[in-house]
């Protein structure tokens, strides 16, 4: 995506956000109530009314439990899931963490 369309910018994080609440299976109410707003807030996001200041999309990006970096990355289809794994991860010791290496690596060549 190039990044100097406006209305690209708005669409891809009203998009990403509706995408992630789906994946979680929470309503927009759910998320507006969890994050502390009104019940219209994750609606008015989704509908294109508002958008979140900075401050709340790293609320939002909290309650997905990804980075903002995660969030703009457009080739992550589950970045939750693949944040989680990396958290796994990071408390294995080498020899385990080479061998999912190995199943990871296993599994992308079936793919292929």
């Amino acid at each position: 995506m190039l990044w100097g369309d406006t209305n690209m910018k708005e669409s891809f994080v009203r998009e990403r956000i509706t995408g992630l609440r789906l994946r979680k299976g929470v309503s927009e109410y759910q998320m507006s109530y969890d994050l502390g707003h009104s019940r219209g807030y994750v609606y008015n996001i989704s509908s294109g009314k508002a958008l979140p200041p900075l401050k709340e999309l790293f609320a939002i990006c909290d309650y997905f439990e990804i980075t903002p970096s995660q969030f703009f990355d457009e080739g992550a289809q589950n970045p939750e899931l693949i944040q989680k794994a990396v958290d796994g991860m990071n408390l294995l010791n080498e020899k385990d963490l080479r061998l999912v290496l190995s199943l990871i690596e296993r599994l992308n060549k079936g793919e292929k």
